[in-house]
């Protein structure tokens, strides 16, 4: 009998054993394939392309690299010698034409008068009558150059379009830009978020609205977050476009099947002052249960 006993013990405590060894194993699994996280994160921003409106020499550099600028505070400024001549010869112009309208608003007023007594033809009133509407129209257009000679005056001072980071700045003064051509970024930091790439087969566990938990790598400080948006679409890296528009299907399968990774935009909350968000960082995301999904 005691032999029994002994016999049945040692059974029961091996059962128990490879039953918490099995148990083990499952929720590791479980949490490794199924638990929606990822190790695959990365910090995003958006970033601007500084890029002058105008073209010309830059006099002055007002802010070095990884500076904090507001939104609209000054970048940069380009020569405006050429531009104050614009709007000088566009100021010149105006003013010939207005005085032009004003004396062609004379001769018609002139000739109706003297079309009304039959001094004059009645086609010298309607030739006058033209003149006038020309002299409005030119009058109209150099309005319009000067406009636009002030706004390119104007915009020869390159401002922050965001608050943000100026990044990777060489330009220095004397340095000739190119309008449209942008000469440095800026990550705006008001647009900070969090892309978590997730494989398809956790997709089922996150929500829009699900809280967040991200870890940055090198710190051991958490951050709060919650789900925005998943992705809609991803490449297909095994289809292309043939020259005639058909499909270009890989005739090979491959035999081990990857899950494919859909991205999952975060976006962050509170995020303390001591925490550097740089765009590219690595992360940890780890989707929270939400009320009323499991």
């Amino acid at each position: 009998m005691k032999k029994y006993f002994e016999y049945y013990g040692k059974f029961l405590i091996t059962l128990v054993a490879v039953l918490v060894a099995a148990g083990a194993a499952w929720n590791m699994w479980d949490y490794y394939m199924r638990e929606p996280w990822t190790r695959d994160g990365r910090v995003r921003a958006d970033i601007v392309g500084i890029a002058p409106d105008v073209s010309g020499l830059v006099t002055e550099v007002h802010v070095h690299d990884n500076q904090h600028v507001k939104k609209g505070e000054v970048l940069f400024q380009i020569d405006t010698a050429r531009f104050k001549l614009a709007v000088s010869q566009a100021e010149a112009a105006l003013s010939s034409d207005k005085a032009t309208l004003e004396q062609a608003q004379r001769d018609l007023d002139r000739y109706t008068h003297l079309a009304a007594s039959h001094t004059v033809s009645r086609q010298k009133a309607e030739q006058a009558a033209t003149a006038l509407a020309q002299a409005k129209a030119s009058m109209q257009a150099a309005s319009a150059n000067l406009d636009l000679a002030r706004l390119n005056l104007a915009r020869s001072a390159i401002r922050a379009p965001v608050n943000g980071v100026v990044t990777n700045l060489s330009l220095q003064p004397g340095d000739y830009v190119s309008s449209g051509k942008a000469v440095t970024a800026l990550v705006d930091e008001d647009s900070f978020y969090v892309a978590g790439y997730f494989e398809e087969t956790k997709l089922q566990r996150i929500h829009v609205g699900s809280p967040v938990r991200v870890s940055l790598m090198g710190s051991s400080q958490e951050l709060d977050g919650v789900v925005q948006s998943i992705s809609s679409g991803i490449a297909d890296r095994e289809r292309s476009d043939s020259a005639d528009l058909l499909p270009n299907v890989e005739p090979t399968f491959n035999w081990v099947r990857l899950a494919q990774r859909v991205p999952v935009r975060i976006a962050l909350r509170n995020v303390p002052e001591n925490i550097h968000l740089v765009a590219g960082r690595t992360a940890t995301v780890t989707v929270l249960p939400q009320s009323g999904h499991s």
